[in-house]
């Protein structure tokens, strides 16, 4: 309460954000977004520092998990022409030391007078920076641009939040909904530049996951890989849910490609042992039967469907749920519609709110 109440009363005494200030978090955020696959399991932030009179003088962003966060960054890079200035962030400056020292400090031992932030940290183990700036005599400012910041970094925020990762659904299928053919067969059904934009999702996903089904029948690989099939410099955790095993030959098996680790669990457990391994985002690739357990129990936060135009009137639907009549679908709210080589791509979200792993 205590804390409140001085936010509040700080937040009226001072100024609004001026406009180099708002410019400035609009340069922290596309910054914050240059960090994204390389974060994890931490948040994406960009700072930038302003000098006395609200001109630029430096940019950062966190790069990469246990390397320097981006006030640390753009402090460095700024020297002694950030004394006296301001620095704008997306994310309240941490408080807490971990694989390095508080941004607080930093800030303070820079001589900044003032902090800019968007979202505060709504984690107790690094929340409470603003306090600690307010009582070394820095003015600070919260809430500017907040909903842009927090798009940005919504992956992160969503898992700190909520307890669990956020879950992706990605699949592919004919105009007429069908995934795989009367004869099983679905490769391919989306065209090459909607599968490279696969591969690149899963470059910056924490993990891939598909039941032991898909795995059976598919034996995919699950890496993410160049248009000439070499891997990129970051894979994703390969996830088989479900009973059966594997034939010893299968390419999840191949541990030299990347991880893989199996789990016979629900939905929710899935994802509870996944965030306790520090995964924040999940890619969930197949097949019908694990999607619609995970559609059931509310576990899906976005959908992204590659439409190809083609027309099968037989085989395997994306999706196997126990729907019986219309009023019992899932409405969804389309966030996106875009061409992507002969497919179409649309990116959509359940319209209902989510409910937490416990509430599944």
């Amino acid at each position: 309460m205590r804390t409140t109440v001085r936010r509040q009363l700080d937040r009226e005494e001072d100024d609004v954000a001026t406009a180099n200030e708002a410019h400035a978090m609009r340069k922290a955020i596309e910054l914050a977004a240059q960090g994204r696959g390389t974060t994890s399991p931490n948040p994406l932030v960009g700072a930038v520092v302003l000098d006395l009179v609200g001109n630029f003088v430096s940019g950062g962003h966190h790069e990469q998990a246990g390397g320097p966060h981006a006030e640390v960054v753009a402090l460095q890079r700024a020297g002694e022409q950030a004394r006296g200035g301001t620095i704008v962030v997306t994310l309240e400056p941490c408080a807490h030391t971990g694989r390095t020292g508080p941004c607080t400090q930093a800030i303070i031992d820079a001589g900044i007078a003032k902090v800019v932030y968007a979202v505060d940290d709504p984690t107790t183990q690094a929340g409470g920076g603003a306090e600690v700036l307010r009582d070394a005599g820095i003015a600070v400012e919260s809430g500017v641009l907040t909903a842009e910041a927090s798009d940005v970094n919504e992956v992160w925020l969503h898992a700190i939040r909520t307890g669990r990762p956020f879950v992706t659904w990605k699949y592919a299928s004919t105009l007429d909904g069908r995934s795989a053919a009367a004869d099983g067969t679905s490769r391919w059904i989306s065209g090459p530049k909607s599968r490279a934009e696969v591969h690149h999702l899963r470059s910056i996903v924490d993990a891939v996951v598909v039941g032991t089904g898909t795995a059976l029948l598919d034996d995919p690989e699950l890496t993410a890989r160049d248009e000439d099939g070499e891997p990129l410099s970051r894979q994703p955790l390969r996830v088989v849910v479900g009973k059966r095993e594997l034939p010893a030959d299968a390419k999840l098996r191949d541990l030299t490609r990347a991880e893989t680790i199996f789990l016979d669990a629900g939905p929710a457990e899935v994802l509870e042992t996944l965030h306790e391994r520090d995964v924040r985002s999940v890619l969930l690739e197949g097949g019908p039967t694990l999607a619609g357990a995970f559609l059931r129990a509310g576990l899906i936060d976005e959908i992204r469907a590659y439409l190809a135009p083609t027309l099968l009137g037989a085989g395997s639907g994306a999706l196997i749920t126990d729907v019986a009549t219309l009023s019992d679908g899932t409405a969804l709210a389309i966030r996106d519609i875009t061409r992507v080589g002969p497919d179409i791509r649309v990116t959509a979200r359940p319209s209902r709110v989510t409910r937490k792993p416990e509430e599944a």
